[in-house]
């Protein structure tokens, strides 16, 4: 079941992909989740590696090279929809998912359900599905009905993130570390910088990263700057040679190698298949600032 607009584009898109299809490793244009009806395995998205067991949701940004592992046992429905037509940024006050469900890289992109949660998605889909076999399915009707889906999930997911931190010890020196790496991404981009700054040995920052985040300082440091790259692609019209100056690389030629490297595809690439948001033209000063999307 697929929205699209005029120029064959994916706009909303319901679906039951077949396993080998999600084993594949790949880069969707479009905002994916997928809610696991039953299995278990992991969920590679990028540089991260998140173990799930059904029933779970799991996110992924538009261009993430992403696949699922002992995809065997796995029941499985996509969910995928382009900013075009719902736009996080915007709504960001009504889902709360910017930066918690998505484009974020210290979270991990799960959440678990319930049982008693899982009917309530079922239930979402299984009205999006009726919605989109109408004649003439709303756009409106179909914005409302994801909007409660990410809603929804954005609650559980500060709900369950609540009930770990309570759970789970802090790691102060690594919340540091996140605090640091937020600051000086653009000017710090060796793990031995951040050591130094933390008084720890760089072995120590390694092993204490990879334990707590689940991802090295280096996978850090780098998605850190990849993502900066992408909300600026994403966000505003400036250049790829303004985006470049503004993340402190020598040129917009090293920087397009940095970024290839890393997503697989070039800045205009990105730009092209995500397009740029509406909040890139408004006049909000709010919306300018990118750390509040």
């Amino acid at each position: 079941m697929e929205m699209k607009n005029n120029a064959g584009q994916l706009l909303l898109g319901i679906a039951r992909p077949d396993l080998e299809s999600i084993c594949r490793p790949t880069q969707f244009p479009v905002y994916t989740l997928y809610y696991l009806h039953a299995g278990h395995g992991n969920f590679h998205a990028d540089f991260g590696v998140f173990e799930f067991t059904a029933p779970v949701l799991l996110f992924s940004t538009p261009m993430q090279l992403v696949r699922i592992d002992e995809c065997q046992n796995l029941t499985v429905t996509r969910l995928q929809f382009h900013s075009d037509f719902y736009c996080i940024e915007y709504h960001r006050q009504e889902v709360a998912c910017n930066g918690l469900l998505f484009n974020n890289i210290y979270i991990d992109p799960v959440v678990q359900l319930s049982d008693k949660e899982s009917v309530i998605f079922e239930m979402f889909l299984d009205n999006m599905r009726d919605e989109f076999s109408q004649e003439k399915p709303s756009e409106t009707v179909l914005q409302a009905y994801l909007q409660l889906f990410l809603a929804k999930s954005s609650s559980i997911k500060l709900s369950s993130m609540a009930e770990v931190s309570t759970k789970v010890e802090m790691d102060e020196m690594m919340e540091k570390f996140r605090a640091l790496l937020d600051k000086n991404f653009l000017n710090l981009h060796k793990p031995s910088e951040y050591a130094s700054l933390l008084a720890m040995t760089p072995d120590n920052l390694n092993k204490r990263s990879t334990r707590y985040f689940k991802k090295t300082p280096s996978q850090l440091i780098q998605e850190r700057l990849v993502l900066e790259a992408k909300k600026q692609l994403h966000l505003t019209r400036q250049s790829i040679k303004e985006i470049a100056y503004n993340l402190r690389f020598q040129d917009e030629f090293y920087f397009s190698r940095f970024f290839k490297k890393i997503t697989k595809v070039s800045p205009q690439a990105f730009r092209e298949y995500t397009g740029i948001s509406i909040v890139a033209d408004l006049a909000d000063p709010d919306f300018k600032d990118l750390s509040k999307l």
